[in-house]
């Protein structure tokens, strides 16, 4: 649920802690941290200034990224994200890291899958091949689980959002049972000039309407020339 950053024919990603192949933290998480180890990525690979992209609990990471280094980031996206905990995500978010914490990832992959498939894209899907994605989430669940789990109720952006200076595109999936797009609202009105578009997908546009997804990014970016 953590993603990284983008700029123009550079892609750079970073595996956080329990993610790819980088060992579990042995301290609890800090936005602070996450956001300048994305950023110490990109400099590293030589990019001076870039475009952040940042999906579920990479959103709050991202912004964090953008209030602190704004000299740096010269666009935002942000996906499905959250500025903070609302009663609805709250318990989504409570029986993640409980689930996470039990290691019983079959189960997990049950409930990621029910919650992250918008209705559109659940009910379209066979029998067998749901039972397909619930294997293909188990398998791909990150060892580093339970502290991304334990950091995300954790996470508040709220006094960020008008430190934000890069044009900022807010893409809002409206069948999305983990963040609502009340939250996805708070955003773009929180964040100055932030443009709003939805995408009728679940939690996961990148998987249930991939072309569009990317569309509505590379539209963005051209506009503004990041």
């Amino acid at each position: 649920m953590l993603k990284g950053l983008a700029a123009q024919h550079t892609v750079v990603g970073v595996d956080y802690p329990g993610s790819g192949d980088t060992p579990r933290s042995t301290t609890p998480l800090s936005l602070d941290d996450l956001a300048d180890q994305l950023v110490a990525a990109a400099v590293a690979e030589g990019l001076e200034t870039f475009t952040l992209s940042g999906y579920s609990l990479g959103g709050p990471v991202a912004i964090r990224a953008g209030a602190r280094h704004p000299e740096r980031v010269t666009a935002l996206v942000l996906t499905a994200t959250f500025p903070h905990r609302d009663n609805r995500l709250s318990p989504a978010l409570s029986v993640w890291r409980k689930l996470a914490e039990t290691g019983d990832y079959e189960l997990l992959a049950e409930y990621l899958t029910m919650m992250a498939l918008g209705a559109d894209a659940m009910e379209a899907m066979p029998a067998e091949q749901l039972q397909q994605a619930v294997g293909f989430t188990a398998a791909s669940v990150a060892d580093g689980t339970p502290e991304h789990a334990e950091l995300a109720p954790r996470a508040d952006v709220r006094d960020d959002l008008t430190r934000i200076k890069a044009p900022t595109l807010v893409i809002s999936t409206t069948q999305d049972r983990f963040t609502s797009t009340r939250l996805h609202r708070q955003l773009a009105d929180g964040i100055p000039g932030a443009r709003l578009t939805e995408i009728h997908t679940g939690h996961l546009p990148m998987v249930e309407r991939p072309e569009e997804w990317q569309k509505l990014i590379t539209d963005f970016l051209t506009q503004h020339n990041a």
